[in-house]
């Protein structure tokens, strides 16, 4: 059974570009927010769950969520976020034990914005936390997205902050312009298929 390797990082680390490195290498990667945003259009206990709570227009006349309709509610609502992760969550993690158990390759890696916060990151073996200085992420995510600073500040004082999160990872990538990228990945790589572990 291939080792489960979390990777997470705050909004505008570069957890995705890492996880794209991964792929390069031919690490199968389960990007658990993807996956989330097609389970809630595809699950049924999702759908029914989302249109008791919020009614039928939840969801668009051709099936799809209200995406707009929804942040409206779960991005104001802290208790309506949690209500609703708490559904969805548990499909996920079903999911990628699903995905995970079909893999042949030596590990797998599932990327999420919220492993720590979640809990998820108990199911894995270990859990890398990608890095980088605050102003530099709210850069990226800016030019990214097209979003003010201030709506990425207040998507990070969402999350947990890099100091809470690095006493549970197993190993940090910075990703900070300074420290050599993939050379970091290389050697995690290098470690989980010669000796399945990470120091």
């Amino acid at each position: 059974m291939a080792l489960k390797i979390g990777i997470t990082g705050g909004i505008g680390s570069g957890k995705s570009v890492i996880c794209q490195v991964f792929k390069l290498l031919g690490t199968p990667v389960f990007e658990a927010d993807i996956w989330a945003k097609k389970l809630v259009n595809t699950h049924s206990e999702i759908k029914t769950g989302l249109i008791d709570w919020y009614g039928p227009d939840i969801y668009s006349p051709n099936g799809t969520i209200d995406r707009k309709k929804l942040a409206g509610i779960i991005f104001t609502d802290s208790t309506q976020l949690q209500k609703v992760n708490g559904l969805i969550h548990p499909v996920v993690r079903q999911e990628f034990m699903i995905w995970a158990d079909k893999q042949s390759s030596p590990y797998v890696v599932h990327e999420a914005a919220i492993l720590f916060e979640s809990g998820f990151y108990k199911m894995m073996d270990y859990t890398i936390l990608v890095t980088a200085p605050e102003n530099m992420r709210i850069d990226r995510v800016t030019k990214r997205d097209g979003s003010t600073i201030e709506a990425v500040k207040e998507r990070m004082d969402k999350q947990w902050n890099d100091e809470q999160k690095s006493k549970l990872a197993s190993k940090e990538i910075k990703n900070d312009n300074k420290t050599l990228l993939i050379p970091q990945i290389i050697e995690i790589d290098k470690q989980l298929k010669k000796y399945g572990k990470i120091w």
